[in-house]
């Protein structure tokens, strides 16, 4: 039974869609994932070629799978695409009651296209639908990441019905540009006749990767001044967005597509375990509380905030001048807010791309032992 007044039912009471930042077959099948709906608040799951690696790095859970599919002579990428899907697919199953009692704002389960995608267009657009297909679940999301090409890519997955996660952002501006293409994604949708209350979208903003990138700036610099705005920027950077989000969605555009069926695009706070190990294990989550968002949490997270979180209401809500002022003052260090973001978009893309190679070798020498 879940406690009703532990920090992360308090979370969710204000508004807040907790989503775990995990997923693996042994989570799936030993019931870990339905605990953490039953006990802890969890509404949905996220998940990242990061996260698969590990999975099919450790453990027993997916040598069936592999030993059939490496009898089928699948190619190591089929593979990769056959097992993630069907984790993805069997969440999904897992989730079904949270999507039908929210009306399916939450029992979210995201799976990202493949990373080396992020600069195609029109490959992200085409592995998005197929993804969508495969995984054959209306609470799927699927992740594109929100680069250049990837806005174009949001917009036409968004404009067939296909329910996106937009990941990998980092800058205010590029956030405005996000909710631009998912309302452009609507007006498509809308024109082709498909029913707007069935496309959710979320914007997935990074946080603790700005903390980490200014702070190595700040102590750069090494001066007292500089110190003392260490590990103020990713929060003051995502309450910004919130900022954003509220009046994007006020405008004219917005109320008409609204007023037609469709959802908002809730931000949604990613990279929310902290970094650095002076810093509050709940930083990220406490200081990020405000209705109608998302904070997806790797499970250290999840559980730091149920066993000591302090929710002390919306931290975001009238916040914005202070946030304003944070950022103002590290700029008046030298620090280039256009460069540190442009930047972790780059690394971020990266490093995904990494990870998607670790899971192509993990995968690879997995097929090759079961043959």
């Amino acid at each position: 039974m879940t406690d009703t007044t532990s920090p992360t039912a308090e979370l969710s009471a204000l508004g807040v869609s907790i989503w775990l930042d995990d997923l693996s077959r042994e989570r799936i099948a030993s019931g870990g994932l339905q605990k953490l709906i039953d006990d802890r608040n969890v509404v949905g799951v996220t998940t990242n070629p990061t996260i698969f690696a590990a999975a099919l790095a450790k453990g027993d859970a997916y040598d069936a799978e592999v030993s059939k599919l490496a009898k089928a002579g699948t190619s190591v990428t089929d593979a990769v695409f056959e097992i993630t899907t069907k984790d993805v697919s069997d969440a999904c199953q897992i989730f079904a009651p949270t999507y039908a009692k929210s009306g399916g704002k939450d029992g979210r389960v995201s799976i990202e296209v493949e990373p080396g995608l992020a600069h195609d267009a029109a490959g992200t657009t085409s592995e998005a639908k197929r993804l969508w297909a495969k995984v054959n679940q209306p609470n799927a999301m699927i992740k594109i990441p929100a680069t250049i090409e990837g806005l174009t890519a949001i917009t036409e997955a968004t404009a067939v019905g296909i329910s996106v996660n937009v990941t990998l952002i980092f800058s205010l501006e590029r956030h405005r540009q996000v909710i631009n293409a998912y309302l452009t994604g609507l007006e498509k949708a809308k024109a082709a006749g498909i029913d707007l209350s069935t496309i959710h979208s979320v914007a997935s903003f990074f946080v603790s990767r700005v903390d980490t990138e200014v702070n190595n700036r700040l102590d750069a610099l090494g001066t007292e001044e500089a110190k003392a705005l260490k590990s103020k920027a990713g929060v003051a950077n995502a309450q910004l967005a919130y900022e954003v989000f509220v009046g994007a969605f006020e405008s004219e555009r917005a109320k008409t597509l609204l007023a037609a069926g469709a959802n908002k695009q809730r931000p949604l706070w990613a990279s929310t375990g902290v970094k650095d190990p002076s810093l509050p294990d709940t930083l990220y989550v406490v200081e990020l509380a405000v209705a109608d968002v998302v904070n997806t949490m790797p499970e250290k997270t999840l559980e730091a905030t149920f066993d000591h979180g302090v929710i002390g209401g919306d931290h975001v809500t009238g916040s914005y001048a202070a946030a304003n002022a944070v950022l103002d003052a590290i700029a008046e260090q030298g620090i280039s807010y256009d460069e540190v973001t442009e930047l972790l978009e780059k690394e971020g893309v990266e490093k995904f791309i990494v990870s998607w190679n670790e899971l192509l070798d993990t995968v690879s020498a997995a097929l090759e032992a079961a043959k």
